[in-house]
């Protein structure tokens, strides 16, 4: 709660107008309509003068963490133990390292779907004649350049990982914000909704439409080689989808996270903690099977599907084991 609303629910609370409270600070009936609206902070001087009138403490008024005068005094008193609070300069310096991440995972993201695309696109020129190489030889020059785009990829997310570190009490832990920083961020947020909403617009078109060029494919009866082809281009415009959705959902998030809305409650938080264990081990799981069923198969072309629907039905899991914890 901000101080603009504290001035008017405890004038509201004590039965008074705005002319009779200002007539009490000795202002204009404006300038605490101003106070109000959020327009313009009392200074220092009238705070000390509302926190008298009031009967309450300055610390209340001025600090929005604090949703009534009895948290106040019991944070001050020692009774309970106040959240980390979380400066400006911190809030710009992890807005700053998120929104400069973001582009960076977003292709580190859309390089574990395109880490498939050279080897299949190499299968392709293999099946049409165009590449004259033995199978054997196809094989190795793909499955490499395939393990290479995986190692970069997830090179990047160690690094990435070490770097946010010590920010990782946001994502898990409750705190507040220091007065003034709650505004600020809901106003970068609320800058950047359109630009969010038009990247996942786009990111959406392109998974409907990733799918036409395997369609038409199909009812021109074409060769093998033009679906090996059609493949790599539906990998490609899925990868510049999910770029933008990771991209465009990192920088949401980091609002998110300081604001502590959407996904980052207090509780989401616990209930994040509560599954944290099994999508690290389900997500390991996952990776093995697709690396074993791949190379036992060398059908890398088809085996890419795992990934999209492990990501389903670890919505439906996660859901489920979410219930159940909630039951007990």
């Amino acid at each position: 709660m901000i101080i603009s609303e504290k001035i008017m629910e405890l004038r509201k609370q004590n039965g008074w107008s705005q002319e009779e409270l200002a007539f009490q600070l000795g202002v204009s009936r404006q300038s605490v309509s101003k106070w109000e609206s959020g327009a313009s902070i009392p200074d220092m001087e009238k705070i000390l003068k509302l926190s008298d009138i009031f009967g309450v403490s300055t610390d209340y008024l001025l600090k929005d963490h604090f949703k009534t005068e009895e948290d106040c005094v019991a944070v001050q008193s020692g009774e309970v133990d106040g959240p980390k609070q979380i400066s400006m300069e911190e809030a710009d310096t992890f807005m700053g390292l998120k929104q400069n991440s973001a582009k960076r995972a977003g292709l580190a993201v859309s390089g574990y779907i395109l880490s498939p695309a050279v080897l299949v696109f190499l299968c392709g020129l293999y099946e049409s004649g165009a590449l004259r190489i033995s199978e054997d030889m196809l094989g190795g020059i793909g499955v490499s350049l395939l393990l290479v785009g995986i190692a970069c990829s997830t090179a990047y997310f160690v690094m990435h990982g070490l770097k946010m570190e010590p920010y990782d009490y946001l994502e898990k832990e409750q705190f507040r914000l220091a007065y003034g920083v709650e505004a600020v961020v809901r106003k970068k947020m609320a800058e950047y909704d359109g630009t969010h909403r038009a990247s996942i617009m786009i990111g959406v078109f392109l998974c409907i439409v990733a799918a036409i060029p395997l369609m038409i494919a199909a009812g021109l009866d074409s060769s093998d080689s033009t679906y090996i082809f059609c493949t790599v281009i539906l990998l490609v415009v899925i990868a510049v989808a999910v770029f933008l959705f990771v991209s465009a959902g990192m920088r949401k998030e980091c609002y998110q996270m300081l604001l502590q809305e959407g996904d980052y409650t207090a509780d989401k938080k616990a209930e994040n903690r509560d599954t944290e264990r099994f999508s690290g081990i389900y997500w390991c799981l996952i990776t093995a099977v697709y690396l074993g069923i791949s190379f036992y198969t060398m059908h890398w072309n088809r085996t890419w599907i795992i990934w999209p629907c492990a990501g389903v039905a670890f919505a439906g899991i996660r859901g489920i084991v979410c219930s159940m914890r909630k039951k007990q």
